[in-house]
């Protein structure tokens, strides 16, 4: 006796909506046993010969045991005919067959098709074609199976089909209710895929129809129409075990298009910010930070981290401190012992799976992964006692503060992307082909203007990609002297325009506008003249319901796209690797090698220029992106000229002759200093405090003087440089001009020359020759 719960439903096609019956079982005996007389007529026929009468068509009563078996028969034969087929020979003969294998079936189970599982129908349908004809004792044809699976579905609620492996879905449909009420359903379907933008899946009419998609969807809801396919239909689609992952995203799609013909509700697709269960995580732990996430305000992927760093210092407290499982009872000493832990934590301790981390397993955790995880303990904390969940102890401000050992370890460093590297993305995004793009043979997911428009908006923009997916059409303006012009005026845009670029509200400020490169602007253009026309959508930063630049068939391009599929594209295209010294390139990184290349321009943009430019709330975010080239530091180093400021390089003339007869012994000047307008030979002139005002001293030559032009005319004279240091008067009166020389030579004034005499004693003008300073040789 077969239980009841395994009986398959009374009713056998009924339209999801209450209507009449396709093909109703109400009316047959539908015990599940097999009668004596039932069982004898089965064990007595050879099913060869059957197959071959019902194949043949010879009647019923030319067979001996027929009556026995109209229990099952009639049945069979009734759902038989209620198949839409073309009444071919070759359709009849497989039809016939189907019903021959039910019957043998039932004799090998000893019961009726009534009492079958679901489990007897899959094995009997087999889980392939192949398998399907080598159970078999005798040769099938491949259209029996088909026809088998159909009186299954009809007589025994069989849907199950994930146990079938792949077989045509859309034929079945088409047994089951009629190709012209499929084809109904699936002109519906097509009439608002093609206006979001399908490509065509059938050449001959360019109609995307999702056929197997609609034809599983339309089975398993046991009715042809889509007016049946309610918010509640979907629901049980979705729930069904036969709605694979393969079919879920279709199931999506099919959706939102019977949404948008009115007859259900919208999908509402949750994506991977999901919330997963807290596993190992102890009570009243658990229940807290359950209680938190539902209650914070915070962003979704904000709370989501948090939770995850708290669940890890969950499964902390039950290894290490199982008596503050409870945040009431954690005290300065709880926070010192789970600080030290996160500055000792490695990869993989207190997560709750492994699987994913492969090499990286017991690796060190990052400075600024610590820096996370004690943030988000504080926060945590802080939020419980400010919402009086838990009395206030201490400040969790202080004792669960960074150590100044990991801050140490944390500062700005963007990962620029090496200039070389970046003209080659830059070569590949403006010469993109639909050849370079993975994809089917029916070509790339998306259409190529758009992946072209978001290759340049990625390579030239400087956003982020969640700003770049979010983007909205009509985001792009023209103007040229401050005025607006049509972005078809091609001869105001040839010359000097501008193309500004409206971001919306972003992770760090509200909406803003910033200029962009033109050929940003031209392929954006080029893209909205293509683009088919979409429903809105959500934002869910401003809860606006917004049309999406970067949006095909009803859903905006995933956020994941740029760094899964399109960087790889260009980096191929480009001949570099997909990685390089500072890790894998991804879309972030082209924000800090723009924003890096901007400050380092020839006329570079200012901190806070770049800061307006990014969108960032202070520049100390903008220090994160813009790094200083070593050639724009070493350019800059060299014009403020620190080591000519401090040495000045004056050339010294050594008389040769004078030091080998022995004159010099005897006190006769051999050492000759080149002020540019005279000599001196006081042997420390680096040390002398009158190097700025040297006339009327007894060490100074003017050049115009014969004994200036005596030396000169020296032929045993021996150049060279010597470097000076200067003092801070002195670099002051070389830098700054009049003013600083009259403050010096005012401060000389009563200081002994090298001669004896002060400049005041030797009663001289109130401004003295100066010396010309000058790098390398004076003449």
């Amino acid at each position: 006796m077969i239980p009841a719960h395994a009986r398959p439903p009374a009713l056998g096609l009924v339209s999801a909506a209450g209507g009449p019956a396709l093909f109703a079982t109400g009316g047959f005996d539908r015990r599940p046993q097999l009668l004596q007389q039932e069982a004898a007529a089965l064990a007595a026929l050879d099913l060869q010969a059957l197959r071959r009468l019902r194949a043949r068509g010879i009647p019923r009563r030319t067979a001996v045991h027929w009556q026995a078996l109209s229990r099952l028969v009639d049945p069979l034969d009734q759902a038989r005919a209620a198949l839409h087929d073309d009444g071919e020979a070759r359709h009849r003969r497989a039809g016939s067959q189907a019903v021959a294998a039910v019957l043998a079936n039932c004799r090998s189970l000893h019961r009726s098709f009534w009492g079958w599982t679901t489990w007897d129908w899959a094995r009997l349908c087999s889980s392939s074609s192949a398998k399907f004809r080598a159970a078999q004792e005798l040769s099938t044809d491949t259209t029996v199976r088909p026809y088998l699976i159909a009186l299954g579905y009809l007589l025994g609620g069989f849907a199950d089909f994930q146990h079938l492996g792949n077989f045509n879905r859309l034929h079945l449909a088409q047994l089951v209710f009629g190709a012209p009420a499929v084809e109904e359903a699936m002109n519906e379907v097509a009439v608002v895929a093609d206006r979001w933008g399908y490509r065509s899946q059938n050449r001959e009419d360019g109609r995307y129809r999702l056929p197997g998609v609609l034809a599983q969807a339309l089975l398993i809801n046991r009715s042809p129409r889509l007016e049946d396919l309610s918010t509640e239909g979907f629901a049980r689609l979705h729930a069904h075990p036969a709605t694979s992952t393969r079919y879920s995203a279709g199931f999506f799609v099919l959706q939102k298009i019977v949404a948008d013909l009115g007859h259900c509700r919208a999908p509402i697709r949750l994506g991977f910010n999901h919330a997963p269960a807290l596993a190992g995580v102890p009570e009243p732990w658990a229940g807290y930070l359950q209680r938190w996430y539902d209650t914070s305000t915070l962003t979704v992927n904000v709370r989501n981290n948090i939770r995850t760093n708290m669940a890890k210092t969950g499964r902390w407290l039950a290894a290490q401190h199982p008596e503050a499982v409870d945040p009431a009872h954690w005290t300065r000493t709880t926070c010192a012992d789970w600080v030290a832990a996160v500055d000792k934590m490695a990869v993989g301790d207190y997560v709750q799976r492994t699987d994913h981390l492969h090499d990286r397993l017991g690796d060190p955790i990052a400075p600024r992964t610590k820096s996370h995880i004690l943030m988000g303990t504080r926060m945590f904390v802080r939020d419980l006692q400010e919402w009086e969940w838990i009395p206030r102890r201490f400040d969790p401000a202080r004792v669960l503060a960074v150590p100044r050992s990991i801050a140490a370890l944390i500062g700005t460093d963007p990962r620029v992307i090496a200039d070389e590297v970046w003209a080659k993305l830059l070569w590949a995004g403006l010469n993109l082909e639909a050849r370079d793009l993975p994809g089917t043979s029916a070509g790339s997911y998306y259409p190529l203007a758009l992946i072209r428009a978001l290759a340049l908006t990625w390579l030239f923009s400087g956003l982020r990609s969640d700003e770049i997916s979010r983007l909205r059409v009509g985001c792009i303006r023209w103007q040229h002297d401050g005025q607006p012009i049509d972005g078809d005026s091609r001869e105001v845009l040839a010359e000097q325009a501008v193309c500004l670029l409206d971001v919306p509200v972003h992770k760090t400020g509200t909406a803003f506008t910033k200029p962009v490169d033109p050929i940003v602007g031209q392929a954006i253009d080029a893209w909205q003249a293509l683009r088919p026309a979409q429903p809105k959508r959500l934002d869910a930063k401003t809860n606006e319901h917004v049309d999406l630049l970067f949006s095909i068939r009803a859903h905006p391009v995933a956020k994941n796209y740029i760094n899964r599929t399109l960087i790889p594209s260009l980096c191929e295209k480009a001949g570099v690797p997909t990685a390089d010294v500072r890790g894998n390139i991804t879309s972030h990184r082209a924000r800090s090698t723009i924003a890096s290349q901007l400050y380092n321009a020839k006329e570079p943009m200012t901190l806070f220029e770049l800061q307006a430019w990014l969108g960032h709330r202070s520049p100390t975010s903008t220090q994160h992106y813009a790094k200083i080239t070593p050639n724009t530091l070493t350019r800059a180093y060299t014009e403020a000229g620190y080591f000519s400021r401090n040495l000045r390089t004056i050339e010294v003339l050594v008389d040769r002759d004078a030091v080998a007869s022995g004159a010099a012994a005897d006190g006769q000047p051999w050492q000759h200093y080149d002020l540019g307008h005279g000599y001196c030979t006081y042997s420390f002139f680096e040390q002398c405090q009158h190097r700025m005002a040297c006339a009327r001293c007894d060490f100074y030559t003017p050049k115009d003087s014969s004994k200036a032009q005596l030396l000169e005319a020296k032929a045993n004279l021996q150049r060279m440089l010597v470097s000076i240091p200067l003092t801070d008067d002195e670099r002051a009166a070389v830098d700054d001009g009049q003013t600083a020389i009259d403050a010096l030579l005012d401060r000389l004034a009563d200081i002994p020359t090298p001669a004896g005499p002060s400049p005041r004693e030797l009663n001289g003008p109130n401004l003295l020759p100066i010396i010309e300073v000058r790098q390398g040789n004076q003449r």
